[in-house]
C-alpha cells in the first residue's frame, strides 16, 4: 500500500530538526532508521504530514564511556551495539540485545533510539533498556531533561515522550565486578520480534549472595515491565536452582498479558516464567565467571 502525501524534511543539524518539529506538531513525525515508522505508514496506521529525517544528522551515533556511563547516541544502530568493542567490555547486555534483534539487514540500518521511541509491546530493547536503569536523554526547543527508563513507556506505542521532543540519548552504567547479564527471548517465526524476552542484570558478593538484581521483560504484555516480586524474592540469597525457579514463578504476576493468533496468554505466562529462570540462572553464571 501506498503511504498518505507527506512533505519529506531532511534537517542537517539537531536543532534545525527540533525546529521543524516544534512548527509542526503533531502533523510532524521523526524518522530515523524506518524499520517502524515506514510500515505503518505503508498500512495508514501512521500519516504525518511532515517526515522529519534526523538520520544523517553528525554526532547522534556516537558511543561513548562518559562519567562511569556508557552514552549510546540514539541513531546507533543495532549493529553498531552488538560489534563495539566498549559496549562489549563494559555493558555486554547491550551487545547481547542487539544481537537477537530482526536479522542482519535490520541489525544494519534499524537505530535504538527509533526502537524506543516507537515503544513496540514486543521490542526487544525495552526490557533490556529498564533492567539496566537506564536515562532516556530528550531535546526540544525550551531545553533538555532526562527520563528514567521507568518512567518511560506509558502504554501501547506510547511514551512519555512530548510531541515537540526528540530522544537524542541513552545513558546506561556500566556493570560493576562481579556483575553478570543475559538476554533470552523467544522469536516470533515470521517477524523476528519478541513472543517473550528476558532481560537480567544480576551482581554478586564475594560469597556467592545476590547483591543486586534486575529484570525485564518485553513481548507479554502492552508495555514493558520490571519483574519487582522475582527481584525481591532473590536479593540477598543464594542462587541456588530451586529458589531461582521458585521465585521465576511470580514473573508476571499482577501483569495484565497479551493473547495473540500465535500465543495465547497462558502460553505467554509459561514462556515468562521458563526464561526468567533461564536468564537468571545464566547471569549468575556469567558473575561467577562461568560463562
Amino acid at each position: 500500500m501506498i503511504p498518505e502525501p507527506f512533505e519529506y524534511h531532511r534537517p542537517d543539524s539537531l536543532a534545525e530538526a527540533v525546529a521543524l518539529l516544534a512548527n509542526y506538531g503533531a502533523d510532524g513525525k521523526i524518522l530515523a532508521g524506518g524499520h517502524s515508522l515506514i510500515p505503518l505508514m505503508k498500512l495508514r496506521l501512521a500519516a504525518p504530514k511532515h517526515l522529519i529525517d534526523v538520520g544523517r544528522i553528525a554526532g547522534l551515533d556516537t558511543i561513548r564511556e562518559e562519567g562511569g556511563k556508557i552514552a549510546i547516541g540514539a541513531l546507533a544502530t543495532h549493529h553498531q551495539l552488538e560489534s563495539s568493542d566498549l559496549v562489549k567490555s563494559a555493558c555486554p547486555l547491550l551487545s547481547e540485545t542487539a544481537g537477537e534483534i530482526g536479522d542482519v539487514q535490520v541489525r544494519n540500518k534499524g537505530t535504538i533510539g527509533g526502537s524506543l521511541a516507537h515503544s513496540d509491546p514486543a521490542a526487544d530493547w525495552t526490557a533490556t533498556i529498564l533492567a539496566l536503569d537506564a536515562e532516556i536523554k530528550a531535546v526540544s526547543r525550551t531545553g533538555e531533561r532526562s527520563i528514567a527508563a521507568k518512567d518511560f513507556f506509558l502504554d501501547l506505542l506510547t511514551t512519555a515522550l512530548k510531541e515537540d521532543e526528540i530522544l537524542t540519548e541513552i545513558r546506561v552504567p556500566s556493570l560493576p565486578a562481579n556483575s553478570g547479564e543475559a538476554y533470552l527471548k523467544v522469536h516470533h517465526p515470521a517477524s523476528g520480534f519478541a513472543v517473550v524476552g528476558v532481560a537480567v542484570r544480576v551482581s554478586m558478593d564475594g560469597n556467592g549472595t545476590c547483591r543486586d538484581l534486575a529484570v525485564g521483560i518485553t513481548g507479554v504484555a502492552v508495555t514493558p515491565f520490571r519483574a519487582r516480586k522475582v527481584e525481591a524474592a532473590l536479593k540477598g540469597r543464594r542462587l541456588d536452582s530451586g529458589k531461582v525457579r521458585e521465585a521465576a514463578q511470580g514473573a508476571v504476576d499482577g501483569v495484565e498479558l497479551e493473547s495473540d493468533l500465535y500465543a495465547s496468554d497462558d502460553y505467554r505466562a509459561h514462556l515468562a516464567r521458563v526464561y526468567t529462570r533461564r536468564a537468571i540462572e545464566r547471569a549468575a553464571a556469567r558473575a561467577t565467571g562461568k560463562r
